[in-house]
């Protein structure tokens, strides 16, 4: 700690800096669960999740808290510096959050989400729902638990509450008036885009594992990802995880298509970014972290779907993809590559989806899991309303239960009220980039050539460096001049499938 620094803040900042260690711990052992772990040591490294999850929980709790942040607060040096007060304010923020919960809970929790998931992973190999019915009522009855626990705590919805574990101001009404914005132009974009770029064919053949991983690096490099601080390894669904200092990707490969890793792994790329990109002051600082899953996901989606899909990208990576598949595809051009990149065609499977059917997928996860809190919606009940809502909104019906509700790890390991952040991310992003290059008329030129730099620093200055000192609202506007809303995104989507 800096001299001077008043003691109860000073103090907070040490506390929270061990908590941030343990967390750290636990995301490495995360990663290490879906990547490498032997299945034999399932048993075990739920025990030790759960236990790093207790002890994180603990100490947030700490008799001991109550006492310093009420003094800090106090203390004239923290209210006059913007950076302690938002450290301060978030430091509170957690530590109401862990008041609201026992940490037998959390220990529960913990537990019966590890048990689900590993359950997951063997249910959605047979496609078989039925398989995993007993653990994940477990999981939703927990879920109930927490998010009427923190209703109670904080006078919010529990379903609110649940939105605030992902993004701390998201509502549910501010969900359901932009997804409603959504379903007044979507409809009629996928209708054109479906006429314009729905003929498109994908590329055919086989596609080695070891040329794909080769070009995905490749990639990865020119758009700035630090290989000396990262790695990019293999699993069951792509994530980024780890740590600003420590950051691991993961995709999963398929050899009958590259781009769907590829475009993976550029999704994860951008979400490992904003984590390197975090302020290097406020490392282990709650004011440090990545402000919310809004703003993460806006990262991914902008690098993904904004850039990666765009004219100057595709120019840039042409030449890389006919020499990492030589022969097969030696007469790819810029206008073939992109027509593949920007096809547009209902699918069942979220994470490839493209950009104009991706909000109906989001937009039925959202529906689904607000009846299943509400407890209107039974769990053995979950696969025939996912039928149905699939019909409804994209009018297709997945072929079992691995391209239905067992698609996606979130609500296996507890994760609700996450999926709206994925379509708020893809406003955000829209919104974002528009204003950037505007406001950096070298952005779109420098990535015809490879250089993100301008990119890059214009992400840092507005974005990255910003971590949690303001609201995701707040951000988005300073950055952009307006408030979040679905313009942005329509006007690109018009522009690109229209």
């Amino acid at each position: 700690m800096g001299m001077g620094k008043p003691s109860s803040y000073a103090e907070l900042e040490d506390r929270f800096s061990r908590i941030a260690l343990v967390r750290e711990s636990s995301a490495i052992l995360s990663w290490d669960w879906a990547t490498m772990m032997p299945v034999g040591a399932a048993k075990a490294r739920a025990a030790q999740l759960a236990e790093l999850e207790k002890i994180s929980h603990e100490r947030l709790v700490d008799p001991k808290m109550k006492d310093l942040l009420a003094r800090a607060e106090q203390e004239p040096d923290v209210q006059s510096d913007m950076w302690l007060a938002s450290n301060l304010a978030q430091m509170r923020q957690q530590w109401m959050n862990a008041n609201a919960l026992s940490s037998k809970f959390v220990e529960s929790l913990a537990t019966t989400t590890s048990a689900c998931e590993l359950a997951w992973r063997s249910a959605r190999e047979s496609a078989n729902f039925s398989e995993i019915i007993p653990q994940f009522s477990a999981v939703v009855d927990l879920v109930r638990q927490k998010a009427l626990s923190l209703s109670e705590s904080f006078g919010a919805s529990p379903y609110d509450c649940l939105l605030h574990q992902y993004e701390q101001n998201l509502t549910e009404r501010d969900v359901d008036s932009l997804f409603s914005d959504l379903l007044e132009f979507l409809p009629s974009v996928l209708c054109n885009a479906l006429d314009e770029h729905g003929r498109s064919s994908s590329f055919k053949g086989r596609f080695p594992i070891g040329a794909q991983e080769l070009l995905n690096r490749k990639i990865m490099e020119i758009i700035g990802f630090p290989f000396e601080s990262g790695r990019l390894d293999t699993s069951h669904h792509p994530f980024s995880g780890g740590g600003p200092e420590d950051l691991r990707i993961t995709t999963r490969y398929d050899d009958q298509d590259f781009t769907s890793s590829f475009m993976a792994v550029l999704h994860e790329t951008g979400h490992a970014l904003y984590e390197y990109g975090l302020p290097e002051r406020w490392r282990g600082q709650p004011v440090g972290e990545a402000l919310g899953m809004v703003i993460h996901e806006s990262q991914s989606l902008l690098i993904e779907m904004q850039v990666c899909r765009s004219k100057e990208f595709v120019e840039l990576i042409t030449p890389h993809i006919r020499e990492a598949f030589g022969g097969r595809l030696l007469d790819l051009d810029e206008d073939q590559l992109r027509a593949v990149l920007c096809k547009v065609e209902p699918g069942c499977i979220r994470v490839e989806a493209d950009e104009v059917t991706y909000p109906f997928h989001i937009i039925l996860r959202y529906r689904l899991e607000r009846l299943l809190i509400d407890g209107e919606l039974k769990v053995e009940d979950l696969p025939s309303a996912w039928r149905e809502g699939m019909r409804e909104l994209l009018d297709i019906e997945p072929a079992d239960d691995a391209a239905g509700c067992l698609q996606d790890i979130h609500w296996y390991g507890g994760d609700f009220g996450y999926f709206p952040t994925y379509t708020l991310g893809a406003l955000a992003a829209a919104q974002l980039f528009s204003a950037a290059v505007v406001k950096n008329t070298d952005i779109l030129p420098s990535i015809r050539v490879g250089n993100f730099k301008p990119l890059l620093q214009w992400l840092d200055v507005n974005v990255h460096s910003l971590g949690c000192s303001l609201s995701a609202f707040s951000l988005i506007e300073r950055a952009t001049d307006a408030p979040l809303s679905t313009k942005s995104f329509e006007k690109h989507l018009r522009a690109r499938y229209c």
